[in-house]
């Protein structure tokens, strides 16, 4: 099943909408350019409210691994998403303080970047088409990676069902794709999610029928 995460939640009643929902993941934006960003403070309030099923991610760029680590390491997220220029090194130097998964985002844009994430010593990559642009990138130069993947990148409930049946990725991700006039719709996030768990049957249903005589 293509898990789901529904990024840049910034309010109790987005955390509410998601509990409902349930999500594999959430994310918080720490970034302080974005203008979903959240502090600390906030998301260890909102990650009081959320349901233990669903996993919080943080997402940094450029972020100093030592405050990384800290909020992994004090529960206030589950997992990092290193989405800014962070290196190979910056990633070794946050194995070396905590042993929470790591996931870092790579900007495609051409086939080389494709296969830099595909080196990534990462647990996970992210393949997006920038940082927060809301924009597709061109999904044929991943259809070729092997390791899992989290999709990003101008999804929303019109065409991530497509996306899920062309590429089968481990993992959708969206944030403007879900939102209206900057805020988190709630009915926007119901009908991505309904729509990765649609393909997801259609997919299912394929394979059933594909072993009949």
């Amino acid at each position: 099943m293509t898990k789901i995460k529904l990024c840049g939640l910034s309010r109790p009643c987005d955390v509410e909408a998601a509990n409902a929902l349930k999500p594999d993941y959430i994310g918080f934006v720490f970034a302080p350019e974005s203008r979903r960003h959240v502090t600390p403070r906030q998301a260890a309030e909102l990650k009081g409210l959320l349901s233990p099923e669903i996993a919080a991610v943080g997402v940094f760029a450029g972020e100093a691994p030592e405050t990384v680590a800290e909020l992994l390491n004090g529960g206030v997220i589950d997992i990092a998403q290193l989405h800014g220029d962070e290196t190979e090194d910056d990633i070794r130097r946050l194995r070396q303080l905590t042993d929470r998964p790591l996931i870092r985002a790579f900007r495609i844009r051409r086939a080389q970047d494709a296969a830099m994430a595909e080196a990534s010593s990462a647990d996970v990559v992210l393949l997006d088409s920038g940082a927060g642009t809301g924009r597709a990138f061109d999904w044929q130069l991943v259809q070729r990676i092997r390791r899992p993947y989290f999709l990003a990148g101008g999804l929303d409930p019109e065409n991530v069902e497509s996306a899920v049946k062309l590429l089968r990725p481990f993992a959708v991700d969206v944030s403007s794709g879900i939102e209206t006039d900057g805020r988190k719709d709630r009915r926007k996030m119901a009908a991505f999610v309904a729509a990765v768990r649609r393909a997801d049957a259609d997919a299912d249903a394929e394979q059933r029928f594909a072993v009949l005589p």
